[in-house]
């Protein structure tokens, strides 16, 4: 029966890496590897009782973080159709490269703790797109702003979905992950940004691609710019209250996020109340709802019931004892696996971990749970496929795979290992 799950799992997420060679989506794979693994465990076992209990168990931590998901990007979503990110990026008024490179990339790494790396991928390369016209120049702000948007999800309990998914399964706490992990999750970016302002050359002149087509701003009435501070106040604001909220109700996170959906829900009800009911459709939450990536979803809920059937077979608990036999040392473990989550999605890799090590053996808050978040969410930047980012910017500028791997790669990766390095003499001094 073991050999038959990890084969099954094997398999599985060799056609999730191949998506595109075999052209069949990854959500698929996953949700067909997912069912794969708890059927060949319920036939093979007799206990049949047993596992239905364990399903549910599992079922019932992925619920968490799947509504949480949900909820997270409906009221990112909310705030996009409102135009609300407007209100921040159209303060960027430099034209000088370096200078936005440190703005975009600053910026960029603290809107990804607010939101999430993913959603402030997409945004901020929209921005770059009004703001630098030569496409050589444009690429070398998205690779860094896949490295900044992942660094900054690092740190924060809501900014990328492996922080989320250690904070939801009570590994870490906010406090603690915003304490400890802030500052090697800054390094992580400021050691490659600083790295490139000296070594990148760019091109002679940029001009915000908007000037170059003489095109000007289009102008907003009174009402929309005050819907537009309404939405990102108020989604903001929500974002931050989740952490706060869950530490004060000790409540599930989604709660928290449920609640704030709801509240902006109502504030868009409220704020076109007196439209019709054609121009007030794109405002909807409803609307939104049905422009959030759901194949993400379903996309994590295959992999995490993939991986709930192996730890409820104890391979993965038999894998951490053989791993800890072999290289000793758990610190070179959780930083080998944070290399290896740019080449596989860091997705499944931090849910295999989280049911490699017990919480009996490593408490919440345990020095290899906030090393885990911040080599699960950095470690992705190494390769241009190796975060959810990546991919989205890949596919937003062209990125060909060499090119990064060329341009860009060999910063992330001096970055990730300052950053890890700062960590760890951080705990060592503290400790």
């Amino acid at each position: 029966m073991t050999l038959l799950l990890a084969l099954l799992f094997i398999i599985g997420y060799v056609l999730i890496t191949l998506e595109h060679p075999i052209k069949v989506n990854k959500t698929a794979t996953a949700l067909i590897t997912g069912v794969a693994c708890w059927v060949a465990y319920a036939l093979l076992n007799t206990e049949i009782d047993l596992v239905g209990e364990q399903l549910k168990h599992h079922l019932a931590d992925t619920a968490e973080i799947l509504f949480f998901l949900m909820g997270a990007m409906t009221v990112v979503e909310l705030i996009d159709v409102h135009d609300g990110f407007t209100l921040i990026t159209d303060r960027i008024a430099s034209r000088n490269m370096r200078t936005l490179l440190w703005i975009i990339s600053i910026l960029a790494f603290f809107m990804s703790a607010l939101l999430d790396n993913l959603t402030t991928s997409i945004v901020m390369v929209s921005v770059v797109r009004k703001l630098i016209k030569n496409a050589e120049d444009r690429r070398i702000m998205a690779g860094m702003i896949i490295i900044a948007a992942n660094a900054g999800g690092a740190w924060s309990p809501i900014g990328d979905v492996t922080t989320t998914m250690l904070w939801i399964g009570g590994h870490i706490t906010s406090f603690h992950i915003i304490r400890s992990m802030l500052l090697p999750s800054l390094v992580s970016l400021l050691v490659p940004l600083a790295l490139l302002t000296r070594l990148y050359k760019p091109s002679p002149e940029n001009k915000p691609a908007r000037e170059q087509a003489g095109i000007s701003r289009p102008y907003v009435t009174p009402t929309a710019r005050r819907e537009r501070r309404t939405m990102l106040a108020i989604g903001l604001g929500g974002m931050v209250f989740v952490p706060i909220f869950k530490t004060v109700t000790h409540l599930p996170p989604y709660m928290g996020m449920m609640l704030v959906l709801g509240i902006i829900w109502v504030a868009s009800e409220i704020l076109h109340s007196e439209k019709d009911e054609a121009e007030r459709k794109k405002f909807t939450a409803a609307y939104a709802l049905s422009r959030i990536d759901t194949s993400s979803i379903l996309f994590f809920l295959g992999i995490l019931l993939a991986v709930g059937s192996l730890e409820a077979t104890g391979i993965l608990r038999s894998l951490a004892a053989s791993l800890s036999q072999s290289v000793g040392n758990v610190d070179v473990i959780i930083f080998l696996i944070g290399a290896v989550s740019a080449v596989v999605d860091n997705v499944p890799i931090v849910a295999a971990t989280m049911g490699m090590f017990d919480m009996q053996s490593y408490p919440v808050d345990a020095k290899l749970w906030t090393f885990l978040a911040y080599c699960g969410g950095t470690g992705g930047s190494l390769l241009v496929i190796g975060s959810a980012a990546g991919v989205a910017v890949m596919g937003m500028e062209k990125l060909a795979f060499g090119w990064y791997l060329r341009k860009i790669s060999w910063l992330a990766l001096i970055g990730y290992i300052a950053g890890a390095l700062v960590y760890l003499a951080g705990f060592a001094l503290l400790a």
